[in-house]
């Protein structure tokens, strides 16, 4: 795994994981690497300081604070929003188009479900006229 920093075109700055350097370029050249605040699809790598053991001897510094703790007012809405999801609908992961299909079709109880699709299956869900939206952020279970 590695960490980027990573910047949008209208200039938000973030970090990202990736399995590896190739996994980032096959992603970005696909257009599935995205700005967190603003949707961005035009997303490029920053310089970034190596991550260094301290010399024997120095105390650790601190790591920094998890992704989950809120740095601003749009990420503790984004947060809250994230919370909202999860407690009032069922996560239902790769199985997603197949559940929404069958609730959209009356095949399954109509309640409001989460998860995860491919952006194929996606916009053929919303020409099928199943009401989808994306959600700006990874489902709990997904991230690290």
């Amino acid at each position: 795994m590695i960490r980027y920093s990573l910047k949008c075109a209208e200039g938000h700055g973030f970090e990202s994981w990736f399995h590896s350097g190739e996994a980032f370029d096959g992603l970005a050249a696909r257009g599935l690497v995205s700005c967190p605040v603003c949707g961005s699809g035009k997303v490029e790598k920053t310089l970034m300081a190596p991550a260094l053991r301290p010399s024997r001897g120095e105390t650790e510094a601190a790591p920094p604070g998890p992704l989950s703790t809120p740095a601003n007012d749009m990420e503790t809405a984004l947060a809250a929003l994230k919370q909202e999801i999860e407690k009032n609908s069922d996560y239902v992961g790769m199985n997603f188009v197949n559940e929404a299909r069958r609730i959209h079709a009356g095949n399954a109880p109509e309640r409001a479900i989460h998860g995860e699709a491919k952006p194929d299956e996606a916009r053929k869900l919303i020409e099928d006229g199943v009401p989808v939206a994306p959600l700006p952020f990874l489902p709990s279970r997904k991230a690290n």
